[in-house]
């Protein structure tokens, strides 16, 4: 790697395009444990080179055709907006092929052995036996009947709004409980307040009995639970064919996403261990709210973080990554969103409404120094200074922002100071309107 003019870290093109769409897809599908989904994602980029990927109707379009060397990149596909990442599918009815043995690419004793303890947790993989661990299994799902693999969704040509989605009546108390077993669940929080009433909305209440299986392995996905209270195994088939517990839920918890979101068999079963009580979503709902939610919400974010100066040194791949890692909050008028003083626990940006920036005097008062529109951000300063809040920051009638903790940020954008270098004069300028000087400067230098 080459170190043009001014130390810059040349980044190659192939590198950025792999790291964008591990991002784009960590987005979409919203996995609980960052790592553990870095290796399922580059193990089936690996896959790909030797598996057909149906794309479109039928062959001989310019949308169809099988993953190579000589293809358009997935990102430029995905930029040059012809194909939008979601409709990709694998359908393995029709892949009847054989070509040989896969990809193998060379690995030490120590990095196999560490490779075989970041997969071992992974539900996906729990249902191969030692060979398939070995090399990825291609054809295993061969001479299933046709099923959900074939089908696609593609949020980008969804422009449709089909009526009010459906709605399955529930008691308040009902409502609460639902309410509350979904609050801690990943694939929920980039939901705004509107779009969770629609989840709401949409999951049916379902009864289980012990020993009722609740979902089986190889089966085709049909809903996403939710527990709201029992106890679930989850279990799979091992080398001999007897099924064996592999995780037990207690209480909460949440499970069936994989084989929506992949389009997939079920990778494990699960059953009821207790009488209980659980919620439901159907998959077309599943998709359309999350899938289209998530894909808005990136649109509307890049759009957000493209208007900001601060950003404008960044790669396209960094802002990808900032966009997926906001989460939003709506605050109502006069709301304190950041207290002068306080230690800083991230950065904002403002999606809808107007924000108040004001500083305490020596004299008591609150003197607004600087009020912020649509595309405007603040927080900021404070991750640079290491210092407490500098102003407070109050909502202006009904607002919405997008926050970004201190450890995302750290994690995406890597050492604060070199990130927040490039742009350097635009730090200047605020701390100058707000402390009358550039003393606070030495932190960044």
């Amino acid at each position: 790697m080459s170190r043009p003019q001014g130390g810059r870290i040349q980044v190659p093109d192939d590198l950025r395009e792999i790291l964008l769409e591990f991002t784009i897809s960590y987005l979409l599908e919203q996995p609980g444990d960052v790592i553990n989904y870095a290796v399922e994602f580059f193990t089936r980029l690996q896959n790909n080179r030797t598996t057909t990927i149906v794309r479109g109707p039928s062959a001989g379009t310019p949308d169809e055709s099988i993953i190579s060397d000589e293809e358009e990149p997935p990102v430029a596909r995905f930029n040059n907006r012809r194909k939008s990442v979601f409709a990709e599918t694998y359908d393995p009815e029709e892949d009847d092929s054989d070509e040989g043995a896969p990809a193998v690419f060379p690995k030490s004793d120590a990095q196999r052995a560490r490779l075989a303890e970041a997969v071992r947790g992974i539900l996906l993989f729990r249902s191969l036996d030692a060979q398939q661990m070995q090399q990825p299994p291609v054809a295993r799902f061969n001479n299933r009947r046709k099923s959900v693999f074939a089908e696609t969704y593609d949020p980008e040509e969804d422009d449709s709004d089909e009526g009010a989605p459906a709605v399955f009546p529930k008691s308040d108390a009902q409502r609460a409980r639902l309410a509350e077993a979904v609050r801690g669940i990943l694939l929920f929080r980039s939901l705004d307040a509107q779009q969770m009433q629609q989840v709401l909305d949409a999951m049916f209440e379902k009864r289980s009995e012990p020993g009722e299986y609740v979902i089986r392995q190889g089966d085709d996905g049909d809903n996403f639970y939710v527990i709201e209270n029992g106890v679930f195994d989850v279990l799979v088939n091992g080398d001999d064919g007897i099924e064996k517990v592999v995780h037990t839920y207690e209480g909460s918890g949440s499970f069936g996403e994989l084989a929506l979101m992949y389009n997939m068999p079920r990778a494990a079963s699960v059953r009821a261990q207790s009488a209980g009580a659980l919620w439901a979503m159907d998959r077309h709902t599943f998709r359309r709210i999350l899938l289209k939610s998530a894909f808005k919400k990136r649109k509307l974010y890049e759009e957000l973080l493209d208007k900001v100066p601060m950003l404008k040194a960044l790669q396209p791949y960094e802002r990808a990554n900032l966009a997926d890692a906001l989460l939003p909050r709506s605050l109502i008028d006069g709301e304190l969103i950041i207290r002068q003083g306080d230690t800083a626990d991230g950065m904002y940006f403002v999606e809808d409404g107007s924000v108040s920036i004001r500083i305490t005097r020596d004299d008591g008062n609150d003197h607004e120094i600087k009020r912020l529109g649509k595309g405007g951000y603040f927080g900021e300063l404070a991750l640079v200074t290491h210092k407490p809040r500098a102003a407070s920051a109050y909502a202006v009638g009904p607002t919405k922002v997008a926050f970004l903790d201190v450890e995302t940020f750290e994690r995406l954008l890597g050492p604060c100071m070199e990130i927040m270098k490039r742009n350097i004069d635009d730090y200047e300028e605020q701390l100058v309107k707000l402390f009358g000087d550039k003393s606070n400067l030495t932190d960044v230098r």
